[in-house]
């Protein structure tokens, strides 16, 4: 019988190529690792790894057995959730996983209502950019994941498999100096950008500026590049440059020293929450992706 726990060092051990360091993410010691692992090959009846100096590897039967641990484990978290909340337990735990202007916009609000509606249930926020976010769901290490993804892109992300739950469009805005021969106007064809330098943000951003820009007929000259959208607004305004955020993004930090204007055409994203389809089905996880739809009604 494969028990859940040797599924879970089997997979740690797959994740971090050693016993070492398998032991210091489950928070137990080596030789813990290595017995679980002997169990795991006792239960299954042949080799999972092939240890040849300090490198390890998978056999084909490791590849397998790691492939299926994922939706497995899942699958395991969402029924002792869901048996918790028949019990009659009142208590839930989610794994939230967004991207940073979504954690400072959107997030706050959600959990604050869920705290208040569902004070037993528990929420962990870690912050990733997609594809990295639905990865992270997909490996069952995130119940739910905020993500997004561009109306124009060449090519959509697959998210069949997952529950989308779309929390609204967001427009893309050009942000220009204060004093900026275009700080006044209304809107701005990207084209009119053309010859500015550029501050460029997130590496997802960034290709979706590039492919904007390259449709106008131009490609844009990056002088700065930076994950960090404080420091985009900071570099705008001290006059370094021009750059193009999503509006949600010039929410959550106070633009000093820039302006504001509406592209044209218009460039959007669409914002939305995905869930495993076992995992959707889970209180808390329920209540959660609720909330969220709650505060993205209210931007």
């Amino acid at each position: 019988m494969i028990e859940a726990r040797h599924l879970r060092v089997l997979r740690a051990v797959a994740t971090t190529g050693s016993f070492s360091a398998a032991g210091r993410e489950l928070g137990c010691t080596q030789p813990a690792v290595s017995q679980q692992m002997k169990a795991l090959e006792s239960s299954v009846g042949t080799p999972l790894l092939v240890r040849s100096g300090r490198e390890m590897r998978l056999t084909q039967a490791g590849e397998a057995l790691v492939r299926h641990a994922s939706g497995i484990l899942a699958g395991l978290t969402a029924a002792e959730e869901e048996v918790a909340a028949i019990a009659g337990l009142r208590a839930g735990r989610v794994r939230l996983v967004s991207f940073p202007s979504g954690s400072s916009t959107l997030v706050p609000t959600a959990l604050a209502a869920l705290r208040a509606a569902h004070p037993g249930t528990r929420v962990s926020l870690e912050e990733a950019e997609p594809p990295k976010s639905v990865e992270l769901l997909r490996e069952g290490d995130c119940d739910l994941a905020l993500a997004f993804r561009y109306e124009s892109a060449a090519v959509a992300e697959e998210w069949d498999d997952l529950v989308v739950r779309p929390l609204l469009t967001d427009r893309l805005v050009a942000l220009v100096p204060e004093r900026h021969r275009l700080g006044r106007a209304e809107s701005v064809a990207i084209g009119e950008l053309a010859r500015e330098p550029w501050i460029a943000g997130c590496p997802r951003c960034r290709g979706q500026l590039v492919e904007v820009c390259e449709s106008a007929g131009f490609t844009p000259r990056i002088d700065f590049a930076t994950d960090d959208y404080p420091a985009v607004v900071g570099l705008v305004g001290a006059g370094l440059g021009v750059a193009v955020l999503p509006q949600l993004a010039v929410e959550s930090v106070r633009p000093r020293g820039v302006r504001t204007v509406a592209l044209e055409p218009a460039v959007r994203r669409q914002i939305v929450a995905l869930a495993l389809p076992d995992l959707a089905q889970v209180p808390a996880v329920a209540a959660t992706l609720e909330q969220l739809a709650r505060a993205a009604g209210r931007q």
